[in-house]
C-alpha cells in the first residue's frame, strides 16, 4: 500500500474522514472537545477530550455506524474563511480550538473552517466536496495522547482510522493489517515465551525468558564465531562511564537528548552509555601501537542504554536498553578500503545465511549547512565521504545518498532491511571516522618512525540483537530456523505406559548430542499434544509407538507438514545435527 500522505487524493479523503469521525463523535458524545486530526502515513487520527468517558475498541463499530449514516446523508462540506475574532467566537466553547486560534496571526494566515451540516471544524483543508465521497473507511484503534505531546498536560484519547477510494484497496489494507497482527513480534514473543516486560522493572526494559535466552545465545554465538574467524578480538567494557568520557568524544554535546540523565556518584558524574565507541577508544590508547599492529579489530556484544520516549517503544524492536553487536576497526588510511570491503562482505555473508533478501544500501552523509549537528572539519568530511563513495562504486553495489543522516563524527553506510510488515529499518551499519581518534589523541608508529593518527571504522552487523530477534520473529511468524529454535525436537509417546521408557532413551540420546529436546509425558490425549506441538512451532515432533520402540526407530513430522517420516534413531540424530551445523533454513 502506498503512503496516504504522499497521495494527494488519499490525503484529502483521510483528512475529510478525520472530520467525519469528529462529526460522529459529536453526535454520540455532545460534550466532546477536539484538538487536532492530521493525516499520517497510514490514515489519520483525531485527538479528543471526552471528559469522563473512556473509549475502548469495542466502541469503534458504534462510531463507524454513525459515520456511515452521516456519509449516506450526503452532506456538503463547505469552506468558510473567518477573522480571528469570528473564529474565537465560533469556537468559544472548545478550549483546544481557542488555543490554536489564539496563536494565529490573521495577517499571515487565512483562518478557515469546514462545515458539514450541524458540525463545523477549524481546518486549513482541503477536503472532498461532500460526505458521500467518504465511503470506504475503518477505525483501527484507540490510544492515549498527551495534549501537545507534553506529559504535563491532560491525556486525550486518540482514535486512529484509514480511508480509501474504493472497497478493494480498503480490504487489501485490512488484510495487510491482519497479517501484521499475526506477525507482530510482541504477540509471538509472548506465545513462545521469548521475553516479557514489566512496568515494575521499567518501560522499554525487556527481560528474556529461558526460550528467549536460547534464541539470544544462538544469534550471539553465531555472529561472535564469524568475527573470531575474521580476526576480531572481543572485549568487555562497563555499561556506564564518567561524563568526561562523553565530553571528550563529543557525545554529550551532540547526543545528549538521547542519553539518560547524569548521575552524581560522590564527587564524580556518570552516565549510562548510549554507545561503545568512547570505551573502545580508551582501550586502544591503553598501549602503544605500531603500524604492524593494524588493523586492530576490537569487538563487543555490548549493553547500551538510550532514552526513547514512551510513545516510541515497541516490544524489543525499540527499547531503552539493547545489545549491539559492535566493533571498532583501527586501521591506517591505506587499509580503509580493504577493511570496509571486509565489513560489507561479512554483511552479505550473514544476510545470505539468514535469508535476508529485501534490503538496500544507503550512504548517510552530513548536511554541510548544519553547523551544529556535525563536527566541523570540511576537509575531513570530504575525504571520508569520497572514500565511502569510491568503495561502494568499486564493489559495484547500488546505493542511495541521504544528506543529513550521518553520525556527528563521520559518514556511514546503512543497510536498510524491509521486513515482512512495517517500514524499512537500519539493521547493519559501517561508519568511517577520522574525528574520534583525534579527540582521544590516538596514535600509531608508522614505518618511518613518525606518529600517525589511525582511522576508525565503526560497524555493527546486527544493529542490535534485540531488533534482530524482533525482525526474525516477524519474518518467520515464529517458525524459527532449526538452529535458532529454543526447542528443536518434541517427543510424544503414543502411550506412556508402553512407550515412555523408550522415549526417555531418545531424550537422553538427543541431549547428549546437544540437540534441544523435550519429552511431553503429560497424561493427555495424543491429538491434544500434537496440536500443542504445532502451536509451539517446534521444528520436529517425534511420535513414538510400538513400531518405533520395537525397531529402534523414530517417526517424526516436520513443522508445517502432516507427513510422518520414519528413520533409525541414529540417522535422525545425524540428520538434525547436519541441519543445525549448516544453518539450513529449511526443514
Amino acid at each position: 500500500m502506498k503512503e496516504i500522505k504522499n497521495d494527494e487524493r488519499l490525503n484529502m479523503l483521510n483528512h475529510s474522514c478525520a472530520h467525519l469521525l469528529a462529526h460522529a463523535i459529536k453526535h454520540l458524545y455532545p460534550d466532546a472537545k477536539f484538538w487536532v486530526g492530521p493525516v499520517i502515513d497510514e490514515g489519520f487520527y483525531y485527538d479528543i477530550d471526552l471528559g469522563d468517558v473512556s473509549l475502548t475498541e469495542e466502541d469503534l463499530p458504534k462510531i463507524e455506524k454513525e459515520m456511515k449514516k452521516i456519509s449516506k446523508d450526503n452532506k456538503l462540506i463547505k469552506r468558510i474563511e473567518l477573522s480571528k475574532d469570528e473564529a474565537l467566537e465560533m469556537f468559544k466553547d472548545d478550549p483546544y480550538k481557542i488555543d490554536l486560534i489564539s496563536r494565529m496571526d490573521e495577517n499571515d494566515t487565512i483562518i478557515s473552517a469546514y462545515r458539514q451540516e450541524d458540525f463545523i471544524d477549524l481546518c486549513r483543508g482541503p477536503h472532498v466536496n461532500s460526505t458521500k465521497e467518504i465511503k470506504y473507511f475503518k477505525l483501527l484503534k484507540v490510544s492515549g495522547a498527551y495534549w501537545k505531546g507534553d506529559a504535563k498536560n491532560k491525556m486525550l484519547q486518540r482514535v486512529y482510522g484509514v480511508c480509501y477510494e474504493n472497497e478493494e484497496d480498503l480490504n487489501e489494507y485490512v488484510r495487510e493489517l491482519e497479517e501484521a497482527k499475526e506477525r507482530d513480534h510482541r504477540k509471538i514473543g509472548k506465545d513462545l515465551g521469548i521475553y516479557m516486560m514489566s512496568d515494575l522493572v521499567g518501560r522499554g526494559l525487556p527481560m528474556y525468558l529461558p526460550n528467549g535466552f536460547i534464541l539470544w545465545n544462538s544469534l550471539e554465538n553465531y555472529i561472535r564465531d564469524k568475527e573470531i574467524k575474521r580476526g576480531y578480538l572481543h572485549v568487555q567494557t562497563p555499561p556506564l562511564g564518567n561524563v568526561e568520557l562523553y565530553k571528550t568524544s563529543g557525545h554529550l554535546a551532540h547526543y545528549k537528548d538521547s542519553m539518560f540523565p547524569i548521575m552524581q556518584v560522590e564527587d564524580e558524574e556518570y552516565v549510562l552509555r548510549p554507545m561503545n565507541c568512547p570505551h573502545h577508544m580508551v582501550l586502544y590508547g591503553y598501549e602503544l601501537h605500531s603500524y604492524r599492529d593494524l588493523p586492530l579489530r576490537i569487538a563487543e556484544i555490548a549493553r547500551d542504554c538510550r532514552y526513547e520516549s514512551s510513545g516510541s517503544l515497541k516490544g524489543v524492536e525499540r527499547v531503552r536498553t539493547f545489545c549491539q553487536n559492535d566493533s571498532h576497526i583501527f586501521c591506517t588510511p591505506d587499509q580503509i578500503e580493504s577493511e570496509f570491503k571486509g565489513v560489507v562482505d561479512l554483511i552479505l555473508e550473514v544476510y545470505k545465511e539468514l535469508n535476508i533478501t529485501d534490503y538496500k544500501f544507503e550512504l548517510s552523509l552530513r548536511d554541510p549547512q548544519d553547523k551544529v549537528k556535525y563536527h566541523q572539519d570540511d576537509e575531513m568530511w570530504e575525504k571520508a565521504e569520497n572514500a565511502l563513495r569510491k568503495i561502494m562504486n568499486d564493489l559495484k553495489l547500488p546505493y542511495e545518498e541521504k544528506i543529513g543522516e550521518a553520525a556527528f563524527y563521520g559518514p556511514k553506510l546503512d543497510v536498510q532491511v524491509k521486513p515482512a510488515v512495517g517500514n524499512p529499518f537500519s539493521l547493519s551499519t559501517c561508519q568511517i571516522d577520522f574525528c574520534l581518534p583525534m579527540k582521544f589523541d590516538l596514535t600509531y608508529i608508522d614505518a618511518d618512525g613518525s606518529k600517525k593518527t589511525p582511522v576508525v571504522l565503526h560497524r555493527a552487523i546486527f544493529g542490535s540483537i534485540d531488533r534482530t530477534i524482533a525482525y526474525y520473529l516477524e519474518e518467520t511468524k515464529g517458525n524459527l530456523p532449526l538452529w535458532m529454535s529454543p526447542r528443536q525436537v518434541n517427543i510424544i509417546p503414543v502411550n506412556n505406559e508402553y512407550h515412555l521408557e523408550y522415549c526417555n532413551e531418545l531424550l537422553k540420546l538427543l541431549k547428549e548430542n546437544d540437540i534441544r529436546a523435550e519429552l511431553d509425558d503429560r497424561d493427555e490425549k495424543l491429538n491434544y499434544k500434537l496440536r500443542e506441538s504445532v502451536i509451539s512451532k517446534v521444528p520436529y515432533t517425534l511420535i513414538i509407538g510400538d513400531n518405533e520402540k520395537n525397531n529402534n526407530t523414530i517417526s517424526y513430522r516436520p513443522r508445517g507438514s502432516k507427513e510422518t517420516i520414519t528413520l533409525p534413531k541414529e540417522e535422525f540424530v545425524n540428520f538434525v545435527l547436519n541441519k543445525i551445523k549448516s544453518k539450513d533454513i529449511n526443514l
